[in-house]
């Protein structure tokens, strides 16, 4: 067996033929035939016409022959051949050297008529006996040469052309025009392209268990097979965006170490018509042939979509036939081994059933938004590379940060980084942290936006009704900080600090419309008139009022109903689940809460009209103020609510 490794590497040692050589070799060999293959290789003298005539008249010419009307080619007579004129020494090699049936001088002439008339006049004025002949002389080889060359260079660019655009892989899809059939899946190698392990993936401890199964089956299947266990066919990443379901994938291929195939759903869509299936077919050609192996496709509801009943337009039969011969390659007839399919969407509601039903994605790992202690990990995972703060507390950072994904968060790290930058720091601090969740989450501060003092004090009751109102409430979320600077779109916002709540109950939901409408309560309280900048107030607690009636069941006069539909099929339906009677009393009754809550303000304010007025000018001479501000009005807070995080509102 050595000798035969022995041998194998010698031969691939061998240099391989390069046809580019034998190509050279025949057009060398076609030029040559041009140039040499019209007779003798030496060549007669170069003269001129002037020169000649001068020789005609002193009687050295015998003879001259015209070959194709444009080169005379001039034969001396013996005794001119001894003349000192032309016994010219010519140092040339013996095998060129001229025979005695070559032309002595040639050269090239302009009209054939003006030369022929002025050969004869010269041969009558001196009685000369020098002839004058016509010759055509062709080429053969050169003809046939001339006559080919185009189609040669046309065949030649053809041929470039279409290897240039089908390189890869010659057989299967891959061979087909312009390889339009091969799949785009790209082949990742785990010592090289991926660098991403397990450690770099913070939090997601659920999701990483499920996925580091996987993992070790693929490298230890005995562990699993010797239980009669079986590996599963695929693991549906779902969760909303920025959580690390691509992240997760990415330490997969890096833990594997086993082929990973990675591509998008939208590489299978493409406007031929049954490319998608054929790149489907190719894939998993690919991956059966290095198994183990994994296939990892990011957002696959570009082509996992719900199949339709009613196909109207013909659009959707590409992606059909895509998704069918996806379902047929996961858990068909003829079912691949150790071929596990990894998926990402956001959008699991509209897959299709056939899809999502065990034997094709077994296991569904739902990647949540991180809590506070996932956000403290993946904190510490993007701060390693960043210079900070010796005392930079990251407990601390986690609490400021409610609802963030992983993805806002490397966004805050790195916005902190820049905006430290900017201020010519030495490393990034704790202020730098929280300007940045100002700048992701209210936008960029525009303290030159022109305001009148009318707008700005509207603005200022504004905000300090909202921090008066929820500042009473025991359920609303107090706020930490008020600013009338305009940031973004919004012309001031307040940073709440509310509980990160698993369910919620009907009286926290009302607490919180009602602190939201306190804005549009105190225009009312003080200055008798409304404006429209409680546009986003109205739309959150609209949106909150709604979700009560038609999804919690939380209302008495409509009932413990939900008209919510988690399968997301109620988007295309043309009716609505509920009558028109219902839906006059889903009106009435989401109108109610809201007008409910907003008198509720009202009242609230105007027990407390004296002090919103004092918060108001506090923050009218300051621009930004904190709950120390609001504690030396108020009073300390009754109700105690743990510190944990901020989260802003903006008007």
């Amino acid at each position: 067996m050595a000798e035969e490794n022995k041998n194998k590497k010698k031969d691939s040692k061998k240099p391989k033929a390069n046809y580019y050589w034998i190509y050279i070799a025949i057009a060398l060999i076609f030029l040559g035939i041009n140039i040499f293959g019209g007779g003798s290789w030496s060549q007669p003298e170069k003269t001129t016409q002037s020169q000649f005539e001068t020789f005609l008249k002193d009687g050295d010419v015998k003879k001259v022959d015209v070959i194709n009307k444009k080169i005379a080619k001039v034969y001396l007579t013996d005794e001119a051949k001894k003349k000192e004129v032309h016994s010219k020494e010519k140092n040339v090699p013996s095998f060129l050297e001229p025979s005695a049936n070559d032309p002595d001088y040639q050269f090239e002439f302009g009209d054939l008529q003006i030369f022929q008339k002025d050969f004869q006049d010269i041969k009558s004025e001196n009685g000369l006996t020098a002839t004058l002949n016509f010759q055509t002389d062709s080429n053969v080889w050169g003809d046939i040469l001339m006559s080919i060359l185009p189609f040669a260079i046309i065949i030649g660019i053809w041929i470039f052309i279409m290897r240039r655009m089908s390189s890869g892989a010659g057989g299967g899809a891959g061979g087909q025009l312009f390889n339009i059939g091969k799949s785009k899946a790209k082949l990742f190698d785990e010592k090289t392209d991926v660098k991403t392990s397990f450690k770099d993936v913070a939090g997601l401890e659920g999701a990483k268990e499920e996925v580091q199964e996987i993992v070790d089956f693929l490298k230890n299947p005995e562990k699993y097979t010797s239980l009669g266990g079986k590996i599963p066919k695929g693991a549906l990443l779902v969760g909303p965006p920025g959580t690390g379901k691509t992240l997760l994938a990415k330490a997969v291929a890096g833990e594997a170490q086993v082929p990973f195939f990675s591509l998008s759903g939208s590489d299978f869509v493409e406007m031929f018509v049954g490319v998608g299936a054929s790149r489907v077919r190719d894939l998993f050609k690919q991956a059966k042939d290095k198994s183990p192996a994994i296939i990892f496709i990011d957002e696959i509801d570009a082509i996992g979509r719900a199949r339709g009943k009613n196909n109207m337009s013909g659009s959707n039969d590409e992606r059909e036939n895509t998704l069918n011969q996806l379902l047929t390659e996961m858990d068909g007839f003829g079912t691949n081994t150790n071929v596990i399919v990894v998926a990402a969407t956001n959008r699991a509601d509209v897959l299709d059933k056939a899809l999502m039903r065990a034997g094709r994605f077994d296991r569904q790992i739902y990647v949540d938004l991180p809590d506070v202690r996932e956000r403290k990990e993946i904190f510490e995972v993007h701060l390693r590379p960043i210079k900070k703060d010796e005392n930079l507390d990251t407990d601390f950072l986690s609490k400021q940060t409610p609802g963030f994904s992983g993805a806002d968060i490397a966004n805050v790290c790195n916005e902190a980084a820049l905006i430290a930058a900017r201020n010519g720091k030495k490393s990034v601090g704790k202020q730098d942290f929280l300007d940045a969740v100002d700048r992701i989450v209210g936008g960029l501060e525009k303290k030159n936006k022109i305001m009148t003092m009318d707008e700005k004090r509207a603005i200022a009751y504004h905000e300090a009704g909202h921090a008066t109102v929820s500042w009473m409430l025991e359920h609303a979320a107090p706020l930490v900080k008020v600013t009338i600077v305009p940031r973004g779109q919004s012309l001031g916002a307040a940073w709440y600090l509310p509980e990160e709540r698993l369910i919620i109950h009907p009286e926290q939901m009302l607490d919180e419309m009602c602190a939201a409408l306190g804005g549009r309560a105190a225009e009312k309280v003080i200055f008798d008139r409304i404006s429209t900048g409680a546009l986003s107030d109205l739309e959150k607690v609209t949106k909150q009022a709604r979700a009560m009636v038609t999804i919690y069941g939380l209302n008495e006069k409509v009932g413990n109903l939900t008209y919510y539909d988690s399968s997301g099929q109620s988007e295309y339906n043309f009716s609505k689940p509920y009558s028109e009677k219902t839906a006059e009393l889903i009106d009435q009754e989401i109108s109610a809460l809201i007008e409910g809550q907003y008198q509720r303000a009202l009242a609230l304010l105007e027990e407390n009209k004296d002090k919103l007025t004092e918060l108001a000018n506090v923050l009218l001479e300051k621009e930004v103020i904190f709950k120390d501000n609001l504690e030396k009005i108020f009073g300390e807070r009754p109700f105690k609510i743990p510190e944990e995080a901020t989260r802003p509102a903006t008007t």
